[in-house]
């Protein structure tokens, strides 16, 4: 039997597929995290990216379309691992002063998993001739970036002092 020729649109689609279910899982992270977190700010920073990442799985239901595919999720190790970790921060840090510094660095591995994701896709999007995935995959790309500063100001100025300060 002939194995199947992977070109990149190939490619593209499996990593579409991977980020989707990823976005889905943050989705499903997102008030866990929220719920944990002690800081307002962090709450608050949280709760918006949460109804972000909602929108941005209706962008990549979008791409799919674009592309002539059906929206499908493909378990994305990485995310699992970032989620996991995010996990045993909330289990061995619940109750400490540290607690939403490491929500907060654990948010941040998720983001710059996301940039890296996004910026390839818009790459090889724009590589293939899609314009409009590319624009959309532009789109959510800012928005993450938009994400992680404001989550380092979040640390800077309130999070990682408030860490300290208990010590």
């Amino acid at each position: 039997m002939a194995k199947e020729i992977k070109t990149l649109d190939v490619l593209f689609h499996n990593t579409l597929k991977d980020v989707y279910f990823a976005e889905s899982k943050i989705i499903d992270t997102l008030p866990k995290m929220r719920d944990a977190a002690k800081s307002k700010p962090l709450k608050d920073a949280f709760i918006k990216h949460l109804t972000e990442t909602k929108v941005h799985v209706e962008r990549l239901e979008e791409v799919f379309k674009i592309i002539g595919k059906k929206p499908e999720k493909k378990t994305c190790d990485a995310i699992m691992g970032i989620t996991k970790e995010g996990a045993s921060v909330m289990d061995e840090y619940e109750g400490s002063p540290a607690l939403d510094a490491g929500l907060l660095a654990a948010a941040q591995a998720v983001e710059h998993y996301e940039m890296s994701r996004y910026g390839t896709l818009r790459t090889w999007a724009l590589e293939l001739g899609m314009k409009d995935a590319a624009k959309l995959l532009q789109t959510t790309l800012d928005e993450e970036q938009a994400t992680d500063i404001a989550l380092t100001a979040i640390a800077t100025k309130v999070v990682n002092q408030n860490a300290e300060k208990a010590a």
